[in-house]
């Protein structure tokens, strides 16, 4: 009975330590929201090919954030609390003129209808009261 014992307990150590290796990898894996530049790869369920520094966003420690959609620089402030609530504020953007402008305009208006934002291993998902608006990675891993 006692080798009953210490057998299942072993079994049950190595199923817990297997179980915690996933989440240490995605914690590895997890960039911090603040001071990672993030660029969009999926945007209101259509993936995207941003290249270079199209459609990227960077939030600073001091509550900004800066980025470029299509053709124009934005910038903004922002807030965010533990609970992983998301907004940006006071959006302001350049006015080089856009031939992709739907895109630029559809990316603009996404930033500003975030609410919420959840971490997925390397990817920041953006959401609007519940809803998928956007898939960022880090733009390195691009």
């Amino acid at each position: 009975m006692k080798r009953l014992f210490i057998f299942l307990s072993a079994i049950l150590f190595i199923l817990v330590l297997v179980g915690c290796c996933d989440c240490r990898k995605r914690a590895k894996l997890e960039k911090p929201l603040v001071g990672t530049e993030w660029q969009l790869v999926q945007i209101m369920g259509r993936d995207t090919h941003a290249e270079g520094d199209k459609f990227t966003l960077l939030l600073h420690d001091n509550g900004t954030v800066t980025g470029m959609g299509e053709c124009n620089r934005l910038t903004a402030t922002y807030s965010v609390t533990p609970s992983r609530s998301l907004s940006f504020t006071n959006l302001a953007t350049t006015r080089v003129y856009c031939p992709n402008y739907e895109a630029e305009n559809a990316f603009l208006n996404m930033v500003e209808s975030v609410t919420h934002y959840e971490m997925d291993a390397e990817s920041m998902i953006l959401l609007s009261n519940g809803t998928l608006v956007a898939i960022m990675r880090p733009k390195n891993l691009q």
